[in-house]
């Protein structure tokens, strides 16, 4: 599996390593990814997803549910 969250679409992006002579050479910015199992009370399931923390933080403020839903609106899952 690619390193993308399945909730947020937060995914890896490249810059520059820059040294104290100002010298600059390519690296990556990976996000911060976990795997995490939800369980979800209308369905009576658990599922696992690999989200960022800023995506747990989403899903313990506005719940599963709805998190799930909005992610399948914007054609993340």
């Amino acid at each position: 599996m690619s390193r993308v969250c399945q909730i947020t679409g937060k995914k890896v992006i490249s810059g520059n390593n820059v040294s104290k002579s100002n010298r600059k050479t390519k690296r990556k910015f990976y996000p911060n990814l976990q795997t995490k199992k939800f369980f979800i009370p209308e369905e009576n399931k658990w599922i696992t997803l690999k989200v960022s923390a800023a995506a747990i933080r989403t899903i313990n403020k506005k719940g599963i549910s709805a998190v799930l839903a909005t992610a399948k609106a914007n054609g993340l899952m």
